[in-house]
């Protein structure tokens, strides 16, 4: 939330030049507030996860946030009852006349297929462009950051030799930026994907900035210089046990995969893994809804339509 300061108080330029929330008297007194309204398209096999997960995050706010769920209908979802998704779900036909602050497009586990190949992009690639008008800031996570480069500016994903699969360090680059505001100089992030996109296509996009990178796991936060699309290729939002839950699934199909790196303590499975990103997860997102969705959107969301 933003600091209300005086109107001439010297603090204030000093404040503003480290990005810090402030408010004059002026602004305050005239200021109109509403809740936040939050779209999230979840494009995970369990939803219910994913939902806790990223509700837990965007609950950690003084602001009131509203929150819709959004499936695709030209894929049938096979780990979420057809009676759950009726009840908490709707369809972009459903919402695509509807105005929000932001929209979370969450990761999904088809990475290793190229993207026209994947049954719901066409429809992705509609609720992407649609979100131009209707939503201020777009937050793309894993895959959903993927695709979102891809079809927004043509930076494509490329598979790595094995699976990137534990809890990477990582370094902000810009240390007064809003997104990493207050943020360690070196920060934990869960990764768990098999493909990666190449810093040196992302610094050819003049829109585009790289906010967080880690020497294992590249780039992780990338967001336009507008604010209106942010791109994390990790899952800050992952639960202690998201990763084992997963190791353990490819272990029961015989994959044979390699035990989450900087996780387990000791490498041993049957350890309890500490939660050392935790932090960070709730101070990113609460970065993201103060500074691109609060602070930024116009209180009327349908001016939207002509931004």
């Amino acid at each position: 939330m933003p600091i209300k300061i005086a109107n001439n108080l010297p603090a204030a330029k000093t404040l503003e030049a480290e990005n810090i929330f402030v408010m004059t008297e002026d602004r305050a007194n005239h200021q109109d507030i509403r809740p936040l309204r939050i779209l999230i398209l979840n494009l995970m096999p369990t939803k219910e996860v994913t939902e806790t997960q990223l509700l837990r995050l965007l609950g950690n706010t003084p602001l009131q946030v509203d929150v819709d769920l959004m499936q695709t209908v030209t894929h049938t979802a096979k780990n979420t009852s057809q009676e759950y998704l009726l009840e908490f779900y709707q369809s972009f036909d459903e919402l695509k006349h509807n105005h929000y602050d932001g929209m979370i497009v969450t990761g999904a586990p088809v990475e290793l297929l190229p993207f026209e190949e994947v049954d719901y992009w066409d429809e992705l690639c509609e609720i992407i462009d649609w979100a131009h008008t209707h939503v201020y800031s777009t937050l793309y996570i894993c895959w959903g950051a993927q695709a979102g480069l891809y079809h927004l500016y043509g930076i494509d994903k490329h598979p790595m030799p094995q699976k990137l699969s534990g809890i990477y360090k990582h370094r902000p680059l810009y240390a007064n930026h809003p997104l990493t505001r207050g943020f360690d100089e070196v920060f934990n992030m869960p990764h768990s994907r098999h493909t990666e996109v190449f810093q040196e296509d992302i610094e050819k996009v003049d829109a585009l900035r790289i906010l967080a990178t880690s020497d294992a796991a590249g780039p992780t936060i990338i967001a336009s210089e507008d604010g209106r699309e942010v791109f994390v290729t990790g899952h800050c939002e992952y639960d202690r046990l998201t990763l084992a839950g997963e190791y353990t699934r490819d272990v029961g199909r015989g994959l044979c995969p390699n035990v989450p790196r900087n996780y387990f303590p000791g490498d041993d499975p049957n350890a309890v893994p500490p939660m050392t990103w935790c932090s960070h997860a709730h101070l990113f997102f609460s970065n993201w809804l103060n500074y691109f969705v609060y602070q930024q959107t116009p209180y009327d969301l349908s001016s939207l339509d002509s931004m």
